[in-house]
C-alpha cells in the first residue's frame, strides 16, 4: 500500500525511443547533408534513407507504446489534457514552420531581387515563369480538401455526440479517399509545371511551401488511416479518443494551411 497510486498523473517508465529517435533525427539531418551538398563527391541518399527509417520505426513503436497506455487506463483526464497540450504547441509550431515559407515568399514578392534581378523594378514572377491557373486544378484541389475535412468533422461528431460507429467510418473512409485523391492531383500538377525547382527563386519558394504541405497532406492521410484501423479495433469511445482528436485537429491545420497557400500562392502571387 506504500507503493499505491494516489494521483491522476501517469509516470512513465524508462524509454529507449527519445534516445533512438533523437539518433535517427541526427542521421537523417547528416545524410541530408551528404546527399544534397556540392562538395561531397558521388552523392547518394543512403544515410538520409536510413535515419528516416529509424525515425519511422521510432514514431511506430512510440506510438504504439502510447496506444497500449490508453487501453491500459493510463491516460486518466489529467493525463488526456497534457496529451490535447501536447497536439496545440505540436500544431503551433507546424504553424511558424509554414510562416517561414510564406514569409520568404511574400519577400521574394514584394522585394524580388537577387542574381536574376536589378536591385529596382524587379519582377513577380520571375520573366518567362508561366504560374498555374488557379480557377482550375488548384481549385478542384481546395474543394476535394475542404470536402475532406468535412468528412473528419462528420465523423468526429458521429463518435462524440451519436456514438454511432458506422458513420464515424464512413466519414474518416470518406476522407482518407479525398485526401488521397489530393494527392494524385497535386502530383499530376507538379508534372506539368512550366518551371522547375532548381535556379529560380520563384519555383524554389513554390515547391517548398505547396511541397511541404503535400507531405503533411500524406502525413495526415496516415494518421487517419491508424485512426481507421483502430476504430475497427473498437478502441475509441466518446470519453477516450485522444487520438482521432489529434488527427481531426492536424487534418484541419492542413486544410487552413493549404486555403492560405491557395489565396496566397496561386492567386495573389501568381
Amino acid at each position: 500500500m506504500a507503493h499505491a497510486k494516489n494521483h491522476d498523473y501517469h509516470i512513465l517508465p524508462p524509454s529507449i525511443w527519445p534516445f533512438l529517435g533523437a539518433v535517427g533525427a541526427f542521421v537523417m539531418l547528416f545524410g541530408m547533408v551528404l546527399w544534397v551538398s556540392p562538395q561531397v563527391e558521388n552523392r547518394q541518399p543512403w544515410v538520409f534513407l536510413i535515419g528516416l527509417v529509424l525515425v519511422l520505426y521510432v514514431m511506430y513503436a512510440w506510438w504504439g507504446d502510447v496506444i497500449k497506455e490508453s487501453l491500459a487506463g493510463d491516460h486518466t483526464p489529467v493525463v488526456q489534457i497534457g496529451l490535447r497540450y501536447g497536439v496545440i504547441m505540436f500544431i503551433m509550431s507546424e504553424v511558424m514552420f509554414f510562416a517561414a515559407w510564406f514569409w520568404n515568399f511574400f519577400k521574394n514578392a514584394l522585394y524580388p531581387m537577387g542574381p536574376e534581378y536589378p536591385m529596382v523594378d524587379g519582377v513577380w514572377p520571375p520573366a518567362g515563369i508561366e504560374t498555374f491557373d488557379p480557377w482550375h486544378l488548384p481549385l478542384i484541389n481546395t474543394l476535394i480538401l475542404l470536402c475532406s475535412g468535412a468528412a473528419a468533422t462528420w465523423a468526429h461528431h458521429a463518435l462524440v455526440h451519436e456514438n454511432n460507429r458506422k458513420d464515424m467510418k464512413n466519414g474518416l473512409i470518406l476522407a482518407i479517399l479525398l485526401g488521397v485523391l489530393f494527392t494524385f492531383f497535386q502530383a499530376y500538377e507538379y508534372s506539368h509545371a512550366a518551371f522547375g525547382f532548381a535556379y529560380n527563386v520563384y519555383g524554389a519558394s513554390f515547391f517548398m511551401a505547396t511541397g511541404f504541405h503535400g507531405a503533411h497532406v500524406i502525413i495526415g492521410t496516415i494518421f487517419l488511416t491508424v485512426c481507421l484501423i483502430r476504430v475497427y479495433k473498437g478502441h475509441f469511445t466518446p470519453e477516450k479518443h485522444i487520438g482521432f482528436e489529434a488527427a481531426a485537429w492536424y487534418w484541419h491545420f492542413v486544410d487552413v494551411v493549404w486555403l492560405f497557400l491557395f489565396a496566397a500562392v496561386y492567386i495573389w502571387g501568381g
